[in-house]
């Protein structure tokens, strides 16, 4: 357990996970000079420990291990000790994942432990380590010792080593440049589409087996193959298929919160019944916009349904009194995982009354055997038809009783920091929801969770990445610029605003300048004047995050033709003609960029519509008959110095509409029925 009354360094940091060992016994220093400068001069090894609030395996290493005394002892007397949140510092955990895979040829994860040579070069690592050897590991106490050892005695195993993984880590990422007069084209679309439908589960849905993530990018990426061929090919109807498969089997499992709303990181099993119960803001906020946008083009009930019940959990839930939105949800409570989500059968039936404990028995599954050790975690699992009106108010009452009886639990822990790139994916969710059910409250709680990152996170127009009570820092990343703007572009869809306008455009001109590589093109991770690390990574693949290089391309193309700026359509075509080599490598790991790809090939439509009092009919008559992906921006008559070619969007005495595809523009058109009308055909 930890020490009382001892602190050590992390005392002073904001985040919640460094806050937890800030009482170990246990000497860590946050990632920085002094710990470093240390290691140099007492020529110590780092013990550099990476994790996130909300990781379960992070706390059982934590109480195994760094609450130990005599682990500690041992930590403190032949290591300087770092410990890093990943989602603060998420360079320094691309760098470290990548080593760990170099040296032991094994995926990472977290905790992430990894062994650095004072100069931040990494000899040796893992990720959780046990206290005594067990499950094919050795026990941690013995390890730090051979690895003490080991530092001391083969200094030049170790010197030749590090030269070996310098070059490796420098080869990740390095993509070769792109053979000179390359033409972007559409064939990696199809391919990655065959590459997912290989993958797929035809039964339960996703893709691949046990552990299942939802991968909102390749769900995305289906959603688009679909509207880009539509009923009139089999590949097209297929895409439909799986996504909606896949949609409705995420809906009815486990994954998904059957009381409070919101989805769970993964499933542990495949057919998404038990969830790895932490419920993350970046899984929401992109599954938040899925779910209203399959519903745009499907109007399946399920899909309205899911997506404003996670709005409401995160409203409720996850939103600061400032405005801006937590990180995370842990997934234990009272020291064990799930505890705070699942139920005993009695204790259901003792909260309903009996005709809502026979809806809610059969529907939650509460009739079949146990699936969480010897308790129920609720699933559908046998659906009820929407028309039976009595049925549908049972099952309402039952779980708002449910509910409201979880809430008197002990919650999980909550991860209260503020993290400008989850936050831009929430809030693209809230006004894509906004827009999609003309919802004016999921508008303005995204509202308010913007006007907390230009507030607190935009200084002397720099962008930070984290904020929590009141103090915010750390440069922001290539993912918080990119996603930012994206999610400022889906917030003018429902309200135009030129504050917001000027800063899309002051976050774009920050990435051509900060990030840019000028040379191959593309954007690397961290700005130029960020921390020298041992490794500048540009990164083009999908991780649990869409690629900071994919949504930069996707929005600088948008951007670019709604303002006709030629720098932002050239970085765009640059960045993806640098990907290239990584894109034809393996299609479907690059669906962010096959995004981008799609609007450089076939550019997405741009609606602007200038209008006085007529302004919002327009709006709601048009965001409700178009497509995803269709860009409507509501803007007053009167608006004044408008940025770019939107001065040419000249208002009229009458309402007016400006159709365009990249360059390619209708006449205006000012009747909202033949506006309608247009937005139906797929093409200008």
């Amino acid at each position: 357990m930890d020490t009382p009354g001892h602190e050590n360094a992390l005392i002073h940091e904001t985040s919640p996970y460094l806050l937890q060992h800030a009482h170990n016994p246990v000497d860590w220093y946050p990632w920085g000079a002094e710990a470093l400068e240390r290691a140099h001069k007492e020529n110590k090894p780092v013990l550099l420990s990476i994790g996130y609030s909300a990781c379960h395996w992070c706390h059982v290493m934590a109480h195994e291990s760094f609450e130990d005394p005599q682990t500690a002892a041992v930590m403190n007397e032949y290591f300087i000790n770092i410990k890093v949140d990943r989602e603060e510092r998420p360079d320094l955990d691309k760098i470290y994942q990548a080593a760990q895979h170099l040296l032991t040829q094994r995926t990472g994860g977290w905790p992430l432990t990894m062994f650095l040579t004072p100069d931040q070069m990494p000899f040796f690592g893992g990720t959780y380590f046990p206290p005594v050897s067990r499950y094919g590991l050795p026990g941690f106490h013995d390890l730090l010792l051979r690895v003490a050892d080991y530092y001391r005695n083969a200094q030049e195993s170790i010197r030749k080593q590090n030269v070996s993984t310098q070059e490796a880590l420098q080869q990740i990422g390095n993509v070769p440049p792109a053979e000179t007069g390359l033409q972007l084209h559409d064939e990696p679309l199809h391919i990655a589409v065959q590459q997912l439908a290989e993958s797929y589960d035809p039964i339960h849905g996703g893709f691949g087996g046990a552990p299942k993530f939802p991968h909102p990018s390749s769900l995305e990426l289906l959603l688009r193959h679909f509207l880009c061929h539509s009923e009139e090919t089999e590949s097209g109807r297929h895409s439909l298929d799986m996504l909606e498969h896949t949609l409705r089997k995420m809906a009815e499992g486990g994954i998904y919160d059957q009381l409070g709303g919101g989805f769970s990181r993964y499933a542990v099993d495949e057919r998404w019944r038990i969830p790895h119960f932490e419920k993350m803001l970046y899984d929401n906020g992109p599954l938040l916009t899925l779910y209203a946008q399959a519903w745009q083009i499907t109007r399946q009930p399920l899909y309205r349904t899911i997506a404003l019940e996670t709005a409401a959990w995160i409203m409720r839930d996850m939103q600061s009194p400032e405005g801006g939105y937590y990180s995370s949800l842990d997934a234990d409570s009272e020291g064990h995982e799930g505890k705070f989500y699942v139920w005993d059968r009695e204790e259901i039936r003792s909260l309903l009354d009996a005709d809502e404990f026979v809806v809610a028995e059969k529907y939650f599954g509460l009739d079949q055997p146990p699936n969480f050790e010897g308790l129920w975690h609720l699933h559908v699992a046998a659906p009820i038809d929407p028309a039976t009106e009595l049925t549908v108010g049972l099952l309402r009452n039952a779980r708002h009783k449910l509910l409201a009886a979880r809430n008197t639990r002990i919650w999980p822990g909550r991860d209260e920091k503020i993290l400008t790139s989850w936050n831009a994916l929430m809030i693209k969710g809230m006004a894509t929801a906004a827009v999609v059910f003309d919802d004016a409250s999921c508008f303005h709680s995204a509202e308010r969770a913007l006007e907390f990152l230009r507030t607190e996170l935009w200084r002397n127009g720099r962008l930070l990445a984290t904020c929590k009570d009141g103090k915010a820092h750390l440069n922001a990343y290539l993912d918080d610029h990119a996603f930012l703007i994206d999610a400022v572009l889906a917030m003018l869809n429902y309200r135009w605003n030129p504050d917001w306008v000027q800063f899309a455009v002051a976050l774009a001109d920050t990435l051509l300048t900060h990030f840019a590589d000028g040379e191959h093109g593309g954007f690397f991770f961290t700005s130029h004047d960020h921390e020298k690390l041992i490794q500048r990574h540009k990164p083009f693949l999908d991780e649990a995050l869409p690629s900071g290089n994919g949504i930069a391309a996707a929005v600088l193309l948008e951007l670019g033709h709604l303002l006709d700026e030629p720098r932002y359509l050239e970085a765009a075509e640059h960045t993806l003609k640098s990907a290239w080599p990584s894109i034809e490598r393996y299609p479907s790991a690059h669906n962010s960029l096959l995004y981008a790809l799609e609007d450089y090939l076939r550019p997405p439509r741009q609606v602007i519509i200038r209008a006085a009092a007529e302004l919002e009919e327009w709006r709601r008559q048009t965001q409700s008959c178009a497509r995803p992906f269709t860009r409507i921006f509501p803007i007053p008559a009167d608006a004044k110095s408008l940025p770019g070619s939107l001065g040419e969007r000249r208002a009229l005495d009458m309402p007016v509409a400006y159709l365009c595809e990249g360059h390619q523009c209708l006449a205006p058109v000012t009747r909202l029925d033949l506006l309608a009308e247009n937005l139906k055909n797929p093409r200008i």
